[in-house]
């Protein structure tokens, strides 16, 4: 049996696709091809799950050759958009075309409806459903069932980072201080005030867009040292690997660091765990390692499902209610739990 799963972005979505999978492969024997953006292949590239990754620039077209020829017994469908539906179009209509029998098309429930109403009328119909669960449930009729074990990322040993070769401490909390929304993220000055509080070795984690930011809370701050933008995706993710604890925003790298079973305190600004992008992790005992901080009781929160360059509202307060000191005690908290 040969499989296409596809997810074409971002980081969290994507590395939210391992347990599909892993559990594909395990459960079934199947060769697993996974088609995403070129941007995100070093996400998958070293997955030994995966047999090919299939990457895109901008449209499907530019492999469609390619896949219509390797004749997939299934489509994992993870993203549900309209590329995917003019890439089912194509196989669908060509396979008929040229009489091969067209593979069978499993797509994940985005509840799109349901996050609506949450959003705009503040009716909660959200399932109270991992979106990992949401995205197994598609590969439900190919015999495949949730193993338990999480996610998974596999670090390319060309990004592995050597602490002493790069002048990094050997322990400290990666502090992953982007989003790719301002409403999902803390002030430059409360995320200043929460590294002063924190008696702590810190590295602030980002990409190079993030680099000015980190710089502006590191200065001054003995104990803070700003890697933004110094390493590959698979450095970032090694940094993570290698924490004691992790403090993110509701981003991408908080999927990587539960991938590797990191103590974890979320963040959480405009949007909230209720839409299933919760750090997700295997058993109980990880579960005790995870915090949340969020602003419980505002009327206006979600006002997106995704998040805004600035509060439609004006008043920001999902995210300037957020007391520093609250946040470095958890953060300390998880640290000290951590060393016993």
């Amino acid at each position: 049996m040969k499989v296409l799963i596809i997810r074409f972005s971002s980081i969290g979505d994507i590395v939210l696709t391992t347990p599909v999978i892993r559990c594909l492969s395990e459960q079934t024997g199947a060769e697993i091809h996974f088609l995403t953006k070129v941007g995100f292949a070093s996400l998958l590239s070293a997955n030994p799950y995966i047999s090919k990754l299939w990457t895109i620039e901008k449209e499907v077209t530019e492999v469609l050759p390619g896949l219509l020829a390797e004749a997939y017994n299934h489509v994992i469908d993870l993203h549900a958009n309209l590329r995917t539906l003019a890439l089912r179009t194509q196989l669908f209509s060509r396979n008929t075309l040229h009489r091969r029998p067209r593979p069978k098309w499993h797509s994940f429930d985005k509840l799109n409806l349901e996050k609506y109403l949450l959003v705009n009328v503040k009716i909660n119909r959200l399932p109270d459903l991992h979106i990992v669960d949401r995205y197994l449930a598609a590969a439900k009729k190919l015999g495949v069932s949730n193993d338990g074990n999480g996610l998974d990322y596999f670090i390319p040993e060309s990004e592995k980072v050597t602490l002493a070769e790069e002048n990094l401490p050997a322990n400290y909390l990666a502090f992953v201080i982007g989003a790719a929304h301002a409403t999902k993220r803390l002030t430059v000055a409360q995320m200043t005030a929460f590294c002063a509080l924190l008696p702590y070795p810190i590295l602030l984690l980002g990409g190079p867009a993030e680099r000015e930011t980190g710089d502006q809370i590191a200065e001054g701050l003995t104990n803070v040292t700003n890697v933004c933008g110094r390493f590959k995706l698979g450095g970032s993710a090694d940094i993570i690997r290698q924490a004691q604890a992790v403090v993110s925003h509701d981003t991408g790298m908080m999927h990587v660091a539960a991938a590797f079973r990191k103590p974890i305190l979320s963040i959480w600004g405009n949007t909230i765990p209720a839409f299933g992008m919760y750090p997700y992790l295997p058993d109980q005992a990880l579960l005790e390692k995870e915090r949340r901080e969020e602003v419980k009781g505002l009327s206006c929160r979600p006002c997106s499902k995704i998040g805004y360059q600035q509060c439609p509202r004006g008043h920001f307060r999902c995210i300037k209610d957020q007391s520093p000191t609250t946040l470095a005690a958890a953060a300390m908290n998880l640290l000290q739990a951590e060393e016993k």
